[in-house]
Formats: C-alpha cells, sequence, structure tokens
C-alpha cells in the first residue's frame, strides 16, 4: 500500500461522470462511469471516488486529483448564479446594456440577447476617472465608494463586481475601491476587473468580472462540498479544477476565477485527443466529442488545439484564453420532436441523467438518440457500460414508433431519420471549425470520443469527407482521461497599447519581467517545484488601424525577431504582411506552466486472436443509404489484439462507448489500442 501511487481525473458531463486513474507504479489505466447528479454535481464525483476504492484501490494512495466540471456553464444557461453589484466609473453603469453593436444573424429580428445579469439598480456609478495615459483626471470618490457598499449591503448581494475605465492598466482606484467594499461588505467575494481581466475594451471586460463575480459564491459552494466528499473518503490528494485553457488550477484559484471553468470539461478532451492523435501519427485532426447532452468539435493543428481569447457563454462575451471548442445540442440524451410544420427534429433539449432516455428505465418517456440507437440495434439491446446498465430495447422502440405514427412514416424510417438529422447537425458543426476556416478535412482524422462518439463517427465522417476516424482507448472517459495529461497553467496578460518603437520596446519589456516574476510567485503558490515550471511569453499585436491583433510567441528580448515573427504570423492568419506600416503593441502575455502531467504511455499489448475477440453476430438497421438492415459481426474491444483488422458491417462493444461500422468500413488496432477506421477501397 505505501508504495502505490494513483492519480485520477474526472470529468462531470450532463449524463454520466466519468472517471480514470492511472496507477503510476503497475503503469495501468483503469476507466470508470457513474451516473451524473445534476442538483449537486459533487456528489456524483463521491459516488465515483467510492466505486473506485470499492474496486481496490486504496484512497491514501491518491496523490493527484484534476476535475473538469460544466457547473459554471450550467450557472450561467440556467442563471443560478446569485444576486450580484457593479460598482463602475460614473457614465459607465450601461457598458453592460449597451454592449456591442453586432447581430448574429443580420436581419432575424426575433433574436434578443440576454438580460445583463447585473440588474441596472444594483450597477452604482462612483467618480474618479484615469486617462488612458495614466493622467488622474478625477480622484476616487471614497465616499460614494462606500455609500455604494452600504446600498448593496441592503440590497442583500451574494458578491460585487469593481470594473473601473482604463483599470487594465491603472488598478489604483480599483484596489482601493476594493478596501473599502470588504470593510462594507464583509465576506462578500469582490471580483476586480484589474484582476480578473486586465485588457481595454471596456463591454467585453465588464462582462467577463461581472461573471466571474457572479459565479463564485456558489462555485465556491461546490468546490468546499466537493473537498468534504473526498475528505469524507479518505483522499488526501486536494483536487485541482480544469479552466478552459486545457490546463489545472488550484481549489484557491478555480474559487477566485471561476469564469475560467466556463470550458473546463471539454478542454480537457481537446488536450487528451490532441495527445493522443498526434502519438497515433495524425497530428492535425478535428475532435469529435459526443455525450449525453452535447456535441463538442475543435480543431487541432500541428499536436496542438486552437484556442480563441474571446467566446460567448450562454450569449454572454467571456474574454480569457480558451480552447476553441464549437458546441451544439445534440447527444444521446437529445429528444426527438416535431415542430409546428410538421417536421421532424432532434435536441437541443435533453432528457439528461434525469429521466433519460426512455431505454435507461429512469422514467424518460420522449424519445431520443440513444433511443433510435437501440431501436436500430445498434447498441447492445440488453445493456450497457459492460453490462452494468440494463437497457430495455422495446420501450426504446415503443416511443419511435409512437414518433413515426405522428409524422405518418414506418418505425425504422423515424429512428433513421433522427440519426441523419443528428448527424447533419454534427456535420455542420464540424464544417465552421474546418472547412469553412479554409482547413481540407482529407488532410485530418476525426477523433471521436465521448460516450457516443464511436456511435456516429463513421457516419459523420462520410457526411463531411473525412477519410479516417480515430476511437481512443475507452473513448467514453478521454476528457476525464485528457484531465490526467493536463498542466497547471495560468496565463498573464496586460494591455500596453502603444506603437512599437525602441522605447515603447523597453517598456514591454519592463512589463514582462514584472509578469514573470508574478506568475513566479503563482507556480509557487501553487506548489509547483522549480524544476517543473516553465514560462511562454507572447506578444499580441495588430498594425495600426486594425481591430484585432495577432499572437506572437517569440524571443521578447530581440524587436528585430519580434517583428520577423510577427510579419510570418499575419501572412498564416490573414495571408499578407506589409512591412513599410507601423505595428501596434495590445498585449503582453506569460502562460506560466507547472509540468505535473502524466505523459502518455503506450498501453500493454492484448493477447489472444481475432476469433477470441468475436462475440457473434446481431441484425443491425446501418442507415437508408448503407442498405437499411444487415448481419454485423459484434467484437469485444478488450479482446483486440494490436493488427487486428475488422471488416464491416460490424459492431465492436467496450466498457465506456459503441463503435459501428458500416459495410464500406474497416478498423485496424494500432500499437496504442486505438481504432483506426478507414473507407474500403472502392
Amino acid at each position: 500500500m505505501e508504495q502505490d501511487r494513483y492519480r485520477i481525473g474526472v470529468d462531470v458531463g450532463g449524463t454520466f461522470t466519468d472517471l480514470s486513474l492511472t496507477d503510476e507504479v503497475a503503469g495501468k489505466l483503469y476507466h470508470f462511469k457513474t451516473p451524473s447528479t445534476p442538483h449537486d454535481p459533487s456528489e456524483a464525483i463521491g459516488n465515483g471516488l467510492a466505486q473506485i476504492i470499492g474496486a481496490g484501490f486504496y484512497p491514501q494512495a491518491i496523490v493527484h486529483f484534476g476535475h473538469g466540471t460544466t457547473v459554471a456553464t450550467n450557472m450561467i444557461i440556467e442563471r443560478k448564479g446569485t444576486l450580484t453589484g457593479l460598482v463602475t466609473t460614473k457614465g459607465f453603469r450601461d457598458v453592460l446594456e449597451i454592449a456591442r453593436q453586432q447581430r448574429p444573424h443580420l436581419y432575424d429580428y426575433s433574436i434578443h440577447r440576454p438580460a445583463p445579469l447585473v440588474e441596472r439598480w444594483l450597477r452604482i456609478e462612483v467618480a474618479g476617472r484615469y486617462t488612458a495615459e495614466g493622467e488622474e483626471l478625477i480622484p476616487l470618490d471614497e465616499a460614494a465608494v462606500r455609500l455604494a457598499g452600504a446600498q448593496l449591503r441592503a440590497a442583500g448581494v451574494a458578491a460585487v463586481a469593481v470594473c473601473f475605465v482604463h483599470a487594465y492598466r491603472y488598478d489604483s482606484h480599483e484596489k482601493r475601491a476594493a478596501e473599502i467594499l470588504r470593510e462594507e461588505l464583509p465576506g462578500v467575494p469582490i471580483s476586480l476587473s484589474s484582476d480578473v481581466q486586465p485588457e481595454f475594451r471596456e463591454f467585453e471586460r465588464f462582462s467577463t468580472t461581472v461573471m466571474n463575480a457572479y459565479l463564485a459564491p456558489r462555485m465556491a459552494g461546490y468546490l468546499d462540498r466537493l473537498m468534504r466528499h473526498s475528505e469524507r473518503l479518505g483522499v488526501r490528494a486536494v483536487p485541482h479544477t480544469v479552466h478552459s485553457n486545457g490546463g489545472l488550477m488550484s481549489m484557491e484559484t478555480a474559487k477566485a476565477y471561476p469564469v475560467r471553468t466556463c470550458l473546463s470539461g471539454p478542454a480537457a478532451g481537446v488536450v487528451g485527443a490532441a495527445q493522443v492523435a498526434a502519438a497515433a501519427g495524425f497530428p492535425n485532426a478535428v475532435t469529435f466529442d459526443v455525450g449525453g447532452t452535447s456535441t463538442d468539435v475543435s480543431l487541432v493543428l500541428n499536436g496542438r488545439g486552437a484556442y480563441t481569447p474571446l467566446r460567448e457563454v450562454a450569449g454572454y462575451p467571456v474574454r480569457c484564453p480558451m480552447v476553441d471548442v464549437h458546441v451544439i445540442g445534440a447527444g444521446g440524451g437529445s429528444i426527438a420532436w416535431v415542430d409546428d410544420a410538421g417536421a421532424l427534429k432532434a435536441g437541443p433539449h435533453s432528457a439528461g441523467a434525469i429521466p433519460g432516455p426512455v431505454g435507461y428505465m429512469r422514467g424518460g418517456t420522449e424519445p431520443t438518440i440513444t433511443d433510435a440507437n437501440l431501436h436500430m440495434g445498434r447498441l447492445n439491446p440488453i445493456a450497457l457500460l459492460g453490462g452494468a446498465m440494463p437497457v430495455d430495447r422495446a420501450a426504446a422502440s415503443g416511443a419511435v414508433t409512437a414518433m413515426a405514427a405522428k409524422i405518418g412514416v414506418s418505425s425504422d424510417n423515424a429512428a433513421d431519420g433522427i440519426i441523419r438529422i443528428a448527424v447533419a447537425n454534427m456535420a455542420r458543426a464540424i464544417r465552421s471549425i474546418s472547412i469553412e476556416r479554409g482547413c481540407d478535412v482529407k488532410d485530418f482524422a476525426l477523433v471521436a470520443f465521448g460516450g457516443a462518439g464511436p456511435l456516429h463517427a463513421t457516419f459523420v465522417a462520410d457526411e463531411v469527407g473525412i477519410p479516417t476516424v480515430l476511437v481512443p482507448e475507452a473513448p467514453g472517459t478521454m476528457c476525464a482521461r485528457g484531465v490526467l495529461l493536463s498542466d497547471i497553467s495560468r496565463s498573464f496578460v496586460k494591455s500596453h497599447v502603444r506603437v512599437l518603437s525602441d522605447a515603447s520596446w523597453r517598456e514591454v519589456l519592463d512589463q514582462a519581467q514584472a509578469m514573470a516574476l508574478e506568475a513566479e510567485q503563482w507556480l509557487v503558490s501553487e506548489g509547483v517545484p522549480e524544476a517543473l515550471r516553465g514560462y511562454v511569453r507572447m506578444i499580441e499585436a495588430r498594425y495600426i488601424g486594425q481591430n484585432f491583433e495577432v499572437r506572437v510567441e517569440d524571443d521578447l528580448a530581440d524587436k528585430e525577431a519580434f517583428i520577423r515573427a510577427f510579419y510570418q504570423v499575419n501572412d498564416e492568419v490573414y495571408g499578407y504582411h506589409v512591412e513599410d506600416r507601423e505595428i501596434e503593441i495590445v498585449n503582453v502575455r506569460i502562460e506560466a506552466i507547472g509540468r505535473i502531467a502524466t505523459p502518455l504511455q503506450k498501453p500493454p499489448a492484448v493477447l489472444g486472436t481475432l476469433d477470441q475477440a468475436h462475440l457473434g453476430t446481431r441484425t443491425v438497421h446501418m442507415g437508408e443509404e448503407n442498405g437499411g438492415w444487415a448481419e454485423a459481426a459484434i467484437y469485444d474491444r478488450d479482446q483486440l489484439p494490436a493488427g487486428a483488422t475488422i471488416i464491416g458491417p460490424a459492431v465492436i462493444e467496450e466498457l465506456t462507448a459503441t463503435t459501428v461500422l458500416p459495410e464500406s468500413w474497416t478498423a485496424m488496432v494500432d500499437q496504442w489500442r486505438n481504432l483506426v477506421l478507414t473507407r474500403k477501397a472502392a
């Protein structure tokens, strides 16, 4: 027991909570699944940890515990945060309301922007103003700040955001206001824009800071409950949380900056999938994560996931470095329905974990994508999760038949229609992050994971035109496994809007040096040993007159090298560069990294033959375009040896997922125990 060392990664999904455990001594990887508990996600994590301990793993030997969570995102979507106040510069209380004069669809007048997370009566102005150059035009009115604190206390707010104009560069007013507010509102978390997101562009900075404040109290409560569950079970390792750029942060950092966890789970999946795909020889890939509630797709170029500095969460802009994940409401639990015109639809509404699909026998009554797959024989008709989860295929078929009667088609056509609609939606999401950005998908592999990713992967690949599908080992727990492959990291940024010159370059170097010290102090506070600390320095810049900047990762000590790198990045992003045009520095950024991740390890070889993995046959509907019903060979993936080749039609079953091979596809098991799916030669 003393020699055992376990590392655990957890991903909390809408339907299932997945756990992956690495035994560092034996070099083995184990996977577990348990139903999610939407009322309190920490409860499902506790249930999963109890399952692991019940399987014979000592809780005291757990040396690392990381988890990805959708708690913050769900709070925003469901508007279940806390009553929040905003203290801002006089004349700027309506920045959140005015927003940007942009519409996602220019001529669609039915689209409405969501209401601000802080109601107008709780947005209080105070006098005090800096210019962008650092001149104090108006001193901070400390009496007004104290009065604002008293008003917010009387209103019963549970969190406060402080957002002053130009605080991204000159933060003394915000810091003094926070001192006063903490005196007036003891115990209430205060979020400062100069701390949460010190970048220019007022609306995005205000929105991100307000969201951070809105999430803080309840996120802290969730993390505290998670800590109690793990301590009660004897786990000594303090949980870490995945944030939106795919790195890990401590409990205290997650409590202080909950807005950075909005893409927690999906980001970990991209990190893991990118490493698995690169090891298998596919540095360029599209990640395809289909769970019970949603489909998440992202682009991987040269082994690295694509990042974005800004995205919307439930209609609210959030500005912080994030893995560029496109999310749609299409998962195994997505409900099939008929619109007012009598057309069949699938999603975005989901049956979730409770009541779930009809076939799960938990009270669901509306047909879902999972029920359609059960009807078509693509899923095991008796039980899922290696026999641990019984299903009722007859009930699922009954729900599909009732839907078929509404639209006047056969049950088979209705089930096929539900799947084809879902596949079309998934394919559209993939095109938006690949083809529409100028990528030729013929040069990419589709990395399919999540509980329902491999189930639909070949059909989506046919729809999009991707020639190869990679199904990792234990695909249903890829996001949890990605947590184990993630390092501790945090991005430090400071706006420094200056035309590039010798003088401004020296200012940039001074700013970078100060930020490097701050980044090092943070890594020390996270308990990262000096040998494991790393830093990536970046400058975000643009040409004078451009609206948006590009990111340059290069040696900050050499201005000429930076200019050459800036030209190269512009060529990659925009297809051109202009050498006689002035460059404007916008942001200085440092990524602090604590290299604690478990390196990707090749799994032990499986001994046996293809015949030993063959479980029999089953009649499976492969879709009307693939000839309908066919007799498909059924295989146990855990028994497949490296080099084994399977010819469709076939179904490959395992604990966490099911892979479907139509007649036009074959599968080969590689040395990493991935399934590499390719189309048969014409």
